[in-house]
């Protein structure tokens, strides 16, 4: 088995279950006692907090990239980004390094086509709802993205900032969220990305009346499969 990289702490909520998912799904696929080959480079979330909502994008983009070049330093043979609202600066982080970077709107992509659905929500932050770096990587993947009203999109940012990164579910949340994706059923999506990482802490299959894509648990299958049997 290769060597998963990740780049992790943002927040390390939903990093904790890539390392958990990594694990589980590895030993899934070989057995016994089996578990992942990785490496975790943790940053604090914080720093890279401020550094979105004050517009710094290339100074975060360094961050994670030497991160990146770390984790290939450790062994790592591909790297993952643990967050869906940093890929923005992904292309910056590829550059930094010779191994793959396995996108993780790629992975989640291919999943929603495998399924045979093309028209789906996004809930995610503000950064991934509203700009292009995720969206039009989706759009550009055969998908036909939907995104919830301002309202809704200022209620799935909140939550994620002030709630899930801190390790809170509530459950008027959940039925907040609930609520986003009926609208977006309502307005024709077929299935819904939970394009926030941290977003599978407060939503499953059973919050919604279409299918659920829970970005973290596809990025890391993807990467036990890529491991396993190459990129």
């Amino acid at each position: 088995m290769r060597t998963i990289g990740l780049i992790g702490g943002m927040s390390w909520e939903s990093t904790a279950e890539y390392y958990r998912l990594v694990n589980e799904l590895t030993r899934e696929r070989l057995g016994g006692l089996h578990s992942a080959r990785c490496v975790l480079y943790s940053v604090d979330f914080a720093e890279i907090e401020q550094l979105q909502v004050q517009d710094r994008w290339a100074e975060a983009g360094e961050i994670l990239a030497a991160a990146a070049r770390a984790l290939e330093a450790a062994g790592a043979d591909l790297v993952l980004i643990c967050t869906n609202t940093m890929h923005k600066v992904a292309d910056r982080v590829e550059a930094a390094i010779s191994v793959p970077l396995l996108h993780l709107a790629d992975a989640t992509a291919q999943a929603v086509r495998a399924s045979g659905l093309r028209r789906v929500g996004l809930l995610g932050t503000a950064f991934t709802m509203e700009q292009d770096f995720y969206r039009g990587r989706l759009e550009a993947g055969g998908l036909d993205v939907l995104v919830p009203d301002a309202e809704g999109r200022a209620i799935v940012h909140r939550v994620i900032y002030e709630e899930l990164c801190l390790g809170i579910v509530r459950e008027e949340s959940r039925a907040a969220y609930r609520e986003v994706i009926a609208d977006l059923v309502v307005g024709g999506a077929e299935g819904v990305i939970l394009g926030c990482t941290e977003i599978e802490l407060l939503i499953g299959s059973e919050d919604s009346p279409v299918p659920v894509f829970p970005t973290a648990r596809l990025h890391a299958a993807a990467a036990v499969r890529a491991a396993l049997h190459g990129m």
